[in-house]
């Protein structure tokens, strides 16, 4: 089986989320005898470094980076309002990732085009024109939603009406473009529940997010002095911003800072939130190992009032052994369960009251990150998700 896979932004470095999920189906394809060439966006944001990729890799999936511009600009934004374009999809179409696409098509015969993400269906046409390969789509998370929950959550009337603008104009192309491929593998069973409910025609299957089981070593939770508080997100992406500055100014001031401490950590950290350093408040930044940090530290807090798809933090935290706290948002598409592997909080009240049950007795965060470590080897590891995405693919 010969696949193209299309990435919004590279596998390597992984630093985000999205990044890990695109490099763990990589070396998923890879494992298993898949012969895969790799061709991926490169932004101002995430750019394509070759260096980044370790050498196999490289060598195996021939991967390869065309820059796109995928800044905002404000005359384009401002069309966009006025006509039938997604702007949020639309500017990550590029003429030389077009044409080098072409070129690649002209001479390979693929099998399957793999599409990560909605970003990559700008290009569509020419997988159609050039190639007589299958197209399936790696939906992280339905686009639209991010937006429309952002929406109903803004304050400000004007921003409130803008967000609600992009993110109908976003359903309205996600609905059109579900039955242009051959096939989709979302991310969580809501997603797939939610594309069923847009009228998608095309084979859908649910593969959540996979990691290597046996490359995550546990560290159990046994607070010694304070619990410590983490969280790890790209502090450039809305949902985390929104998160992290309700828990700063609604959840932290109720906590007991003589037995508990808060440390976060991500790149493109907001200078206010920099500027917050302090002995009970610990801001790291960009870390040089997301692992590492996780290991580090006792409870993961995950506290989303937005966003779609699957946080994969959460299940990178889980297989550490680590107790997260999240709402229910953020445990969207994670079949756990609240206080047997991970405990859920949806209000500031919730999440004070957990905190604090979490600090009366060292031995709770160790007891659910022992069980959060099962349930990941039970319906994560990205092995058995492989061989169900392998299968998907030879029904088409």
């Amino acid at each position: 089986m010969k696949i193209l896979q299309l990435c919004n932004k590279p596998p390597y470095p992984a630093i985000d989320g999205g990044c890990i999920a695109m490099k763990n189906i990589s070396l998923g394809f890879i494992e298993r005898g898949i012969d895969l060439k790799i061709i991926s966006i490169s932004t101002e944001k995430h750019r394509f470094d070759l260096d980044a990729f370790p050498d196999a890799f490289a060598l195996k999936t021939k991967v390869e980076g065309v820059f796109v511009d995928t800044r905002v600009n404000i005359i384009d934004a401002f069309s966009a309002l006025v006509t039938s374009d997604s702007y949020n999809v639309s500017r990550f179409f590029s003429a030389d990732f077009d044409k080098r696409l072409k070129e690649v098509l002209e001479q390979n015969q693929f099998d399957f085009v793999h599409l990560e993400s909605l970003f990559l269906t700008p290009y569509i046409g020419t997988v159609e024109k050039y190639s007589n390969a299958k197209i399936v789509l790696r939906s992280h998370n339905l686009e639209h939603l991010i937006w429309e929950r952002l929406a109903n959550l803004e304050g400000n009337k004007a921003k409130k009406v803008y967000l609600s603008h992009l993110s109908k104009k976003l359903k309205v192309y996600e609905k059109e473009v579900l039955n242009d491929v051959d096939g989709i593998a979302a991310i969580s069973y809501e997603d797939t529940k939610r594309y069923q409910d847009l009228n998608c025609k095309v084979p859908l299957i649910t593969v959540p997010f996979g990691v290597e089981v046996k490359n995550y070593k546990p560290e159990y939770t046994r607070p010694s002095k304070k619990l410590k508080l983490f969280h790890i997100g790209s502090m450039d992406w809305n949902p985390n911003i929104e998160a992290i500055n309700w828990f700063l100014e609604d959840i932290l001031p109720s906590l007991d800072t003589n037995k508990v401490e808060l440390h976060l950590a991500g790149k493109n950290m907001p200078d206010y939130i920099m500027q917050l350093d302090s002995d009970d408040v610990k801001i790291h930044g960009l870390v040089d190992n997301a692992l590492d940090f996780m290991s580090d530290h006792d409870v993961m807090i995950v506290p989303l009032l937005s966003g779609s798809g699957m946080r994969i933090k959460i299940i990178e935290g889980m297989a550490l052994g680590k107790t997260v706290v999240t709402t229910k948002i953020g445990l969207e598409g994670i079949n756990a369960i609240h206080k047997e592997n991970v405990l859920v909080a949806n209000t500031a009240k919730e999440f004070k009251k957990i905190i604090d049950w979490l600090t009366e007795d060292s031995n709770r965060a160790e007891e659910i990150g022992r069980k959060a470590r099962i349930f990941v080897e039970n319906n994560h590891d990205n092995d058995f998700i492989m061989k169900g995405l392998i299968e998907f693919y030879k029904t088409l």
